[in-house]
């Protein structure tokens, strides 16, 4: 019965996730694609940065809208709507070739991902178990660093055949569709549930996913929901403030390190070392595995030693790595695997802790009755750096690469501090965290 329990919330996790595998793979393929798009519509650098940066705005407006029908009609109906913005995105950015109609559909997947940053880990959260929690949350960020990674290896394969970007951003489809489909085979959120007053509903589902004691795990989600529930509630006032603080920061120094920008921009950045456009496409391909690997290594981790050192750790192998990277733009030393392997550090340090935890802490620090409001808010702090940063990057990258990845490594030696001050969430329920936080 255990093992069948544990089964179907890897079930649930692994269908709640895909969100994530499209949020990866729809940030990641526009970087096989940019040069062909700059070149298509003959670009500046300004104006290139903005057209990458459409599907990122939209992160931000998603991000924002999407609190609000996730607590009006449920957490699964809304990734079921995210699941079919991906897929009208996806089909409409590959057979429209018309500038401003590309950056239309371009800004329908930015909404889609978004709103999948948001309700996504919200969901896993507030189904799992406590001791299983960090490792689902994590999973989403898992199926993230997949998508980034299938994105490259679908641009390796596709670079250099007729129409190669527009193909590259509509193979998407595929996965937004299972997506849609499977979502209509998983429960909703019991939390959810309970606020709507659902609460035989929600029972039903907290014995399906193996919760020991149901009616203490009803009257524990009721009484938190008692403790702060007021009708349209400020998330912004003097008792959220730690919550608060925590999202923010947490958000702002995973893209304060440059990890977007530099996903983006992969094959422009090993383009400096001469190499040919599929060598690029190789190189990063290489960067995305290691992304993948370190992101499992902190998926196993972050329940048994926490989300604490593994920010603490992370931090220092950032700066380093990131130093290594702004001396290498420096002293112009793009020869052989220096610049390859500097990003590779970066990455692995990266994905084993900001990557791995932020949407595990962001869904953890808030209380049941404010929840929705305070993944939005980490969700647009985390987009509006991605926009900013992805806009401006490139015109970063032409004046020299020393400056913005001098900047990255300095923000990556910040998030130690962060480390340091941030209370551990591991092995708590999210009303026992409400309680210590709020």
């Amino acid at each position: 019965m255990k093992t069948t329990v544990k089964g179907f919330m890897f079930y649930i996790a692994f269908v709640a996730s895909l969100g994530g595998l499209l949020f990866g793979f729809d940030t990641a393929v526009i970087s096989g694609a940019e040069k062909s798009i700059q070149a298509v519509y003959n670009l500046s650098d300004f104006a290139h940065g903005f057209t990458i940066a459409t599907a990122l705005i939209g992160t931000i407006i998603g991000a924002l809208i999407c609190g609000k029908p996730a607590e009006k009609y449920g957490r699964r109906w809304s990734l079921i709507v995210i699941a079919y913005l991906y897929l009208v995105s996806a089909i409409g950015s590959a057979v429209i070739v018309d500038w401003y109609s590309f950056m239309f559909f371009r800004f329908m997947g930015g909404l889609a991902v978004g709103a999948s940053s948001v309700v996504g880990p919200m969901y896993i959260a507030e189904v799992s178990p406590s001791h299983w929690r960090g490792r689902f949350v994590a999973f989403f960020q898992f199926n993230i660093v997949l998508g980034i990674v299938i994105a490259y290896v679908a641009n390796y394969n596709i670079v250099g055949i007729p129409h190669d970007w527009q193909w590259m951003l509509g193979v998407e489809a595929i996965p937004a569709l299972l997506f849609g489909l499977l979502l209509m085979t998983v429960p909703e959120s019991p939390r959810w549930l309970i606020k709507q007053n659902l609460v035989d509903k929600a029972r039903l589902v907290l014995c399906k996913i193996g919760e020991p004691d149901v009616d203490r795990e009803v009257k524990s989600i009721e009484e938190s929901l008692e403790d702060t529930e007021v009708a349209g509630e400020n998330l912004f006032q003097k008792k959220y403030f730690y919550p608060v603080l925590i999202a923010f920061l947490i958000s702002s120094f995973n893209q304060l390190t440059g990890i977007n920008a530099i996903l983006y921009y992969a094959p422009r950045i090993f383009e400096l070392s001469g190499v040919f456009r599929e060598g690029a496409m190789m190189q990063s391909i290489v960067i995305g595995l290691t992304n993948l690997t370190f992101t499992m290594i902190g998926m196993l981790l972050i329940d048994k030693v926490g989300r604490k050192k593994l920010i603490g750790f992370g931090s220092i192998g950032m700066f380093l790595s990131l130093f290594l990277v702004a001396r290498g733009f420096y002293l112009e030393k793009f020869e052989g695997y220096y610049m390859m392997l500097s990003l590779m550090g970066y990455i692995a340090f990266f994905a084993v802790s900001l990557g791995a935890t932020i949407w595990v802490v962001i869904s953890e620090v808030f209380p049941n009755s404010v929840r929705a409001k305070g993944q939005v808010f980490g969700s647009m702090t985390h987009w509006v750096w991605s926009a900013l940063l992805s806009w401006f990057f490139p015109i970063f990258l032409s004046i020299g690469g020393t400056y913005i990845f001098g900047f990255f490594s300095v923000i990556a030696l910040g998030s130690l501090v962060f480390a340091i001050k941030l209370p551990e969430t591991r092995n708590k329920s999210l009303e026992q965290i409400q309680k210590e936080l709020t």
